[in-house]
């Protein structure tokens, strides 16, 4: 029933166990490594942060080069959980000098041919 496959709730998992591309997404975006963040992403991909959404690849370089430089913050990847084999959520405490200090955010991923389809950034 591939309808409830976006219904299905998430199980936890070690962060370690998150594919490879998330983890060189991740690994790159705290580096402030824009260029190699990109290369995670699919052509036509979909950022959605703070509730503004970026379409494809030239839209979410800018949101990558302005998030690397609006704050200076830690980041600690404190969780992670598979929904099925496309969708994985990575769970990240910041804690920095943007307002209210810390936040845990959750990274939605969506993949599609191994690249991100999809990331949903929310609390």
């Amino acid at each position: 029933m591939p309808r409830n496959e976006s219904q299905k709730q998430p199980q936890d998992i070690a962060p370690s166990a998150l594919p490879e591309t998330i983890t060189r997404y991740l690994a790159a975006h705290r580096a402030h490594d824009t260029a190699a963040a990109i290369t995670a992403f699919t052509g036509d991909a979909t950022v959605t942060d703070d509730g503004r959404t970026y379409e494809g690849i030239a839209a979410i370089e800018r949101w990558l080069g302005r998030a690397a430089t609006e704050f200076t913050y830690t980041v600690e990847l404190t969780g992670a959980q598979r929904t099925d084999a496309a969708r994985f959520v990575a769970v990240q405490h910041l804690e920095g000098d943007f307002p209210g200090g810390t936040v845990d955010l959750r990274y939605r991923f969506a993949l599609r041919g191994g690249l991100i389809e999809r990331l949903v950034i929310e609390p």
